[in-house]
């Protein structure tokens, strides 16, 4: 599904302005008819699978509980 620049910017909840920056510097991938740029959203559903995948990973480190120092116990 192809979606235009002011379509894009509602997908992304980002200003219009930056997403057609984006695309005139090469960062988001589109396609020009003559009219519109064209933006095809399948690029953005696989970097949001990255950054959930990349989130779960971080989540699950910070729950790892901290191991006990053998050194902390005093046996006097």
């Amino acid at each position: 599904m192809y979606l235009t620049i002011k379509e894009t910017a509602a997908y992304l909840s980002i200003d219009e302005s930056i997403v057609r920056t984006y695309v005139l510097q090469g960062k988001i991938r589109a396609i020009y008819d003559g009219e519109n740029y064209l933006i095809n959203k399948e690029q953005f559903t696989t970097y949001f699978e990255q950054v959930e995948k990349y989130r779960k990973v971080i989540q699950a480190y910070l729950d790892e509980p901290i191991p006990e120092d053998i050194d902390v116990k005093d046996e006097d």
